[in-house]
């Protein structure tokens, strides 16, 4: 799965498909035109975070832009997968299962290394975040309030306030992502 080309064509797709010209984009986004031209002509792989930006000003789901939608029963192998890097790599974004206009939700398995961490971007008004721990310490951050979760623990919060993922131990944590959109 080649990510950069995907997120270059579903992102000019979605663009051309709100009648957006690149300047009106780049004011919606805050990304720069010319980054977003770079990004439609796949010459640059954006970061979650430009990505999280893109996302939220053309009022769309994040995978929207990183994944191509496919009918019917699909599996997901890891070694098929290519991660969002953050935290100079230390913060693995696996996109799974990308937003579907029937259930209003994605899925993503996160892989934190430690020390890495990520600031996230507000998503879009009324969306929640939905994570579990699988392995190792996570430190979520909701609107400034801290939470330490563990192998089993979850945590449910409305995600258009920031929020902060980190590392908090000294092994790898690993943990699912279900960001659900509700309907406007």
């Amino acid at each position: 799965m080649d990510v950069t080309n995907i997120v270059a064509a579903n992102s000019k797709q979605i663009r051309e498909q709100k009648k957006l010209t690149l300047d009106a984009a780049a004011e919606l986004t805050g990304v720069s035109r010319s980054m977003l031209a770079q990004i439609e002509k796949g010459d640059v792989n954006p970061t979650i975070s430009v990505l999280w930006k893109i996302a939220n000003g053309y009022r769309v789901s994040f995978t929207s832009l990183v994944e191509k939608k496919e009918p019917g029963v699909r599996v997901v192998r890891q070694a098929d997968t290519q991660p969002l890097r953050e935290s100079d790599g230390k913060y693995l974004n696996y996109p799974i299962f990308p937003f579907d206009e029937q259930t209003l939700f994605e899925t993503y398995r996160i892989v934190i290394e430690p020390a890495g961490a990520l600031s996230a971007q507000s998503h879009l008004s009324g969306s929640e975040e939905y994570i579990t721990v699988f392995a190792g310490q996570v430190e979520i951050g909701v609107a400034g309030e801290l939470f330490l979760l563990g192998p089993g623990d979850s945590i449910r919060f409305f995600a258009h306030v920031p929020h902060t993922y980190r590392n908090a131990g000294p092994c790898r944590a690993e943990l699912s992502m279900l960001i659900y959109y509700h309907r406007e």
